[in-house]
């Protein structure tokens, strides 16, 4: 059986993504799937850069505002509706084109690193309404170093997800994540693009998307979300541009400091992004500027 084709663009923020996206699915009959951990949330589309409707050109894009801004949603969440998704394209004759800047959801659906095992609500929860209390963070984190010594080391104690979602599949499998072995078959046929820029220009491009972000109303989108009750206790709130613009409207710091802040920790974020694409199978690392050359090896592929 023929395995599926998937066009895939990753890389940083504010490298041009979006953009190439929708040109790749205009010449190529394809539809979007968003990999991106802040897009799926209702409600967070400015600080999430989401696709506007001037954007899309009419192109379909999915998983966007799948969840609400208050709800929690794991990287299996996003496999599972992923794989829904490119059956839904494929079954109408297009392409499935994955874009985002989310390397782990990438990385999870072409291959098997161990968020299919399912999920047990009931121990979640109570995990969280342990983490969620006074010294729970330790408590939970120490939880995993008794079962996951390993997983443990690789873990933050405030990565809330990863301690519980770790935690959770000892409880489902029995077995460690740490020692979940990582498949570098893939079930999907896929031409996976790594989107760069000169370090500098990219650093530039990040400081004005920022700055536009708070003309557009970054702002005033959080604080209408707390208004609705929206904490930082919520998942959506860990993501970049959120948590930040949170601080600043619960006084922790003044404008300026806020707004170089914002910043600095999308820059670093940038940074710890291509970290991560670095270590994806078979990418290839390609700048805007060479889009032709980008169509060209696209066309080959679904020639194939």
């Amino acid at each position: 059986m023929n395995k599926q084709k998937l066009i895939i663009i990753v890389g940083p923020t504010a490298v041009g993504k979006t953009a190439l996206s929708v040109e790749v699915a205009k010449k190529f009959n394809g539809e979007i799937i968003s990999a991106d951990s802040a897009q799926v949330y209702q409600g967070l589309n400015i600080g999430s850069a989401k696709v506007t409707k001037e954007e899309a050109q009419g192109i379909k894009h999915h998983l966007l505002d799948v969840v609400p801004f208050n709800g929690v949603f794991t990287t299996g969440d996003w496999v599972k509706m992923a794989k829904d998704a490119i059956n839904e394209i494929c079954a109408k004759g297009k392409t499935p084109v994955i874009v985002g800047g989310t390397g782990l959801y990438v990385n999870s659906l072409l291959f098997d690193i161990g968020v299919s095992c399912g999920r047990d609500e009931e121990y979640r929860n109570k995990l969280y309404e342990i983490y969620n209390q006074e010294n729970g963070k330790e408590i939970a984190y120490n939880m995993l170093k008794e079962v996951d010594p390993e997983s443990a080391k690789k873990i933050h104690p405030n990565q809330k997800d990863r301690v519980i979602r770790a935690l959770e599949i000892f409880h489902i499998t029995g077995k460690k994540k740490s020692e979940m072995k990582n498949s570098t078959e893939s079930n999907y046929d896929y031409i996976l693009f790594g989107l760069t820029d000169d370090r500098d220009k990219l650093y530039e491009r990040i400081n004005y998307r920022t700055d536009k972000m708070l003309e557009s109303g970054l702002i005033e989108e959080v604080q209408s979300l707390m208004n609705k009750g929206l904490t930082k206790e919520n998942q959506s709130m860990q993501s970049i541009g959120y948590k930040e613009v949170y601080s600043y409207l619960t006084n922790e710091y003044d404008k300026e400091t806020f707004i170089e802040k914002l910043k600095q920790n999308t820059r670093n974020y940038a940074k710890r992004q291509f970290t991560y694409f670095k270590k994806l199978p078979n990418i290839i690392w390609k700048n805007y500027k060479d889009k032709e050359e980008i169509f060209n090896l696209i066309k080959e592929f679904i020639n194939e």
